[in-house]
């Protein structure tokens, strides 16, 4: 993957600070958040029921759906 040429910027209403997180280019569909550092910055986790936003690794190798890439 590529990084994006932008970032995505997560903002608290608690007073807590905000971050960036780093934007990736993705080969089918649309861009990611990398959100790898989002427990370490902010004790937080994020919640995604059935993972319907969550891609859950990358793969050089192949599409995670199992079909290759066009070449």
């Amino acid at each position: 993957m590529k990084i994006a040429d932008y970032k995505a910027t997560l903002s608290f209403s608690n007073g807590q600070p905000g971050i960036e997180m780093p934007v990736y280019k993705g080969s089918i569909g649309p861009d990611v958040v990398d959100i790898r550092k989002l427990y370490g910055q902010t004790g937080m986790f994020t919640y995604d029921p059935g993972f319907l936003s969550t891609a859950s690794c990358q793969s050089a190798i192949t599409y995670i759906d199992g079909e290759s890439p066009s070449m």
